[in-house]
C-alpha cells in the first residue's frame, strides 16, 4: 500500500503542450505504468488534439468526465498555475500536484482560502501537494512530477521532505542500502503551500504497508516542529530527521521562499532539537540518513 498514489491511479496534466509540461509527461509515461496511468492533457485552445498519444480536453472537468482521472499535475506557467489549482480543485479531483515556481503569493492566498471555504461548505476535499515541489512517486508503479525515476526502489519506508534535491538524495541512499521506499513525497518550499510535515507523517504512520520515515526539512516556519511535536504524542514507526540550513544566519533567506528564519524557533538548530525530543534520531549530516535509518530497523 502506497499513500495518496498507486499504479492505478489516473493523471491529467494541465500544461502538457508546454515544453516543460510535454517533456516531465513523456518521462512520467516511460515511467513504471506510467502508459496506462497518464489519460488526458488540458489545453483550452487545443482541444481534440493530442501529444504523446495523451487526448487534450478543453476543461479539467471535461477530462475528468471522459477518463476518469482523479489526480492532476500542473506544469502552468507561474501567472496561470493558481488558476489552475483552483480549477482542479473545483472539478472535484482526489489529488492536485503542482510543479510550478514562483506563483504570486497573493494568489496562492486566494487559492488556498478558497478551498478552505469550499471544504467548509462541506465540498469535496482535495489534496494539494506544492507549489514549487519535485512531485510525489511510488516507486515502481507511477511518478507524478520530475524527479530522476531511476533512483527509487520499491519498498517500505516512507520519505517526506521540503527540498527537492534532498528528496532524492534521502531515496537514492536508501535504495543504496537496499531499502526500498514506500511513497516520497516533496511537499516545495513555497510559504503557502498545500500538504504539510505533519499531514504526510499521518499518512505515513497510518499506512500498514511504511514500517519507517525520513523526514526532511529546512529552516523558516514552524511546520517540522509543528510535525515533530504531533510525532512525539502519536508516532508509532522509527523516524530520521534532518534539517538543512544548520549555518543560515537568521534573517538571510536560503533558496526556497518559505526558508528565512526570523532567529527564533525556526533555525535549524532550535528544530533538530524539537525533533530529537520528540522521539526522532536526528543528524546533521545528509549523506547520512540512509545508513542511519537502517540501523533503527
Amino acid at each position: 500500500m502506497s499513500i495518496l498514489i498507486n499504479k492505478n491511479t489516473k493523471v491529467i496534466t494541465q500544461g502538457i503542450t508546454g515544453k516543460t509540461g510535454q517533456f516531465h509527461t513523456e518521462k512520467c509515461i516511460e515511467y513504471a505504468n506510467g502508459k496506462n496511468c497518464y489519460v488526458a492533457g488540458v489545453n483550452p485552445k487545443k482541444a481534440g488534439e493530442s501529444v504523446l498519444d495523451v487526448p487534450i480536453f478543453a476543461t479539467v472537468k471535461d477530462a475528468k468526465a471522459q477518463t476518469g482521472a482523479s489526480a492532476s499535475v500542473i506544469y502552468v506557467p507561474p501567472a496561470g498555475a493558481a488558476a489552475a489549482i483552483w480549477e482542479a480543485v473545483e472539478a472535484d479531483l482526489d489529488l492536485v500536484v503542482c510543479i510550478t515556481e514562483g506563483i504570486p503569493v497573493r494568489d496562492m492566498l486566494e487559492v488556498r482560502n478558497k478551498m478552505k471555504a469550499k471544504e467548509a461548505a462541506g465540498g469535496k476535499k482535495t489534496v494539494l501537494i506544492g507549489p514549487n515541489c519535485s512531485g510525489i512517486i511510488t516507486p515502481e508503479e507511477l511518478k507524478i512530477g520530475i524527479m530522476p525515476g531511476h533512483i527509487h526502489k520499491k519498498g517500505r519506508i516512507g520519505v517526506v521532505s521540503r527540498s527537492g534535491t534532498l528528496t532524492y538524495e534521502a531515496a537514492a541512499q536508501l535504495s543504496e542500502v537496499n531499502l526500498g521506499q514506500s511513497t516520497v513525497v516533496n511537499i516545495g518550499g513555497d510559504p503557502i503551500n498545500g500538504l504539510k510535515h505533519i499531514d504526510v507523517l499521518e499518512m505515513f504512520n497510518n499506512d500498514p504497508e511504511t514500517d519507517a520515515i525520513i523526514m526532511i526539512g529546512e529552516i523558516g516556519g514552524p511546520d517540522e516542529a509543528n510535525a515533530a511535536e504531533w510525532y512525539a504524542k502519536n508516532g508509532k514507526k522509527p523516524i530520521v530527521g534532518f534539517i538543512a540550513g544548520v549555518t543560515a544566519p537568521p534573517g538571510k533567506r536560503m533558496g526556497h521562499a518559505g526558508a528565512l528564519i526570523s532567529g527564533g524557533a525556526d533555525t535549524a538548530d532550535a528544530k533538530l532539537a524539537i525533533m530529537e525530543a520528540s522521539g526522532f534520531k536526528v543528524t546533521r549530516n545528509p549523506s547520512e540518513m540512509g545508513k542511519l535509518l537502517k540501523s533503527l530497523l
